[in-house]
């Protein structure tokens, strides 16, 4: 009967020993879990922060184009002003002439 008792003794330690294994193998995967919906909470937060910056880049890229656009309109305008100037010159030229 002893060494019956002890192989209970020792069955029943084993089971112990593998509940409390299971438990913390239990807490480690609720750890896990919570570890990979704070990730995902991350990389979607990331997804939209770069879709931010890419609309943003496309605004200031349309704006800078807008600036050079301007900014030839604005050559454009002088050349024009200075072409009617010469207009202006060489009539008044001719009106003399004649």
């Amino acid at each position: 009967m002893p060494q019956r008792e002890k192989d209970l003794a020792t069955f029943q330690t084993r089971v112990r020993q593998m509940i409390l294994r299971f438990q913390e193998l239990k807490q480690e995967n609720q750890d896990l879990y919570a570890m990979i919906d704070e990730n995902e909470q991350q990389i979607e937060q990331l997804k939209a922060r770069l879709a931010e910056q890419e609309r943003n880049y496309e605004t200031l890229k349309m704006a800078r184009m807008m600036e050079i656009s301007d900014g030839d309109l604005e050559g454009a305008k002088e050349r024009v002003a200075g072409l009617i100037r010469s207009i202006n010159k060489c009539i008044t030229l001719l009106s003399e002439e004649k």
